[in-house]
């Protein structure tokens, strides 16, 4: 995806998924404590993340379709381990879940609080565990990728792999950056929606 075969798809995957590991540790913090300036935190990363969690979801869904459309350089890749194929559905469904849920409920301000809240909670929840499982099972990829060096000569079979990845690095950087920016200025536009929740008793009831 944007340039680099499998292995700037990978590397893609691996930077996009540690950016969201940074994200999502400044959203457990702020879980701590719903109100005041750690509440506006939680709303402002909550939808900041929006862009960096559309591009994994395209990076890893490129994949996905690649393989299983037989592409011969992703099938030669091979497949995620079964038990991350087995749960990634539940991955997507409850990242979609989580987001649209915390998007209607922040529109909807503190009034819809009985309605929308518990289903927020409980994607919350369910998403990070399975999540946590993605990401610990994708760690050893993500740190090898991220510091991997090129040991390939112009004599072996890897170089033109490398090529390529080269080619794409400015794709891959330009993707990351607009994603990161697009969520930014996302959380920016809808910061007036933040007044009334902070106005309130937060995510908490009265």
């Amino acid at each position: 995806m944007f340039g680099g075969g499998t292995a700037g798809n990978e590397q893609l995957t691996a930077v996009t998924g540690l950016v969201l590991i940074v994200l999502l540790a400044v959203i457990g913090v702020t879980i701590l404590r719903l109100r005041g300036p750690l509440l506006s935190i939680h709303l402002f990363v909550g939808i900041a993340l929006i862009g960096p969690v559309a591009l994994k979801l395209a990076s890893t869904g490129y994949r996905f379709v690649r393989y299983y459309t037989a592409n011969p350089r992703y099938r030669s890749k091979g497949p995620p381990a079964i038990a991350l194929r087995v749960i990634a559905p539940f991955v997507v469904l409850s990242t979609v879940v989580v987001f649209v849920s915390g998007v209607v409920l922040l529109f909807a301000g503190p009034s819809s609080r009985d309605t929308l809240l518990p289903i927020h909670k409980v994607s919350f929840f369910v998403w990070v565990a399975f999540t946590a499982i993605h990401v610990l099972a994708h760690l050893p990829a993500v740190i090898r990728v991220l510091t991997a060096k090129s040991t390939a000569s112009p004599l072996d079979g890897g170089f033109a792999d490398r090529l390529r990845e080269l080619d794409g690095r400015g794709g891959r950087a330009v993707s990351l950056a607009g994603a990161i920016v697009l969520g930014v200025v996302l959380a920016i536009l809808v910061i007036p929606e933040f007044g009334p929740w902070l106005s309130t008793h937060g995510f908490h009831h009265h």
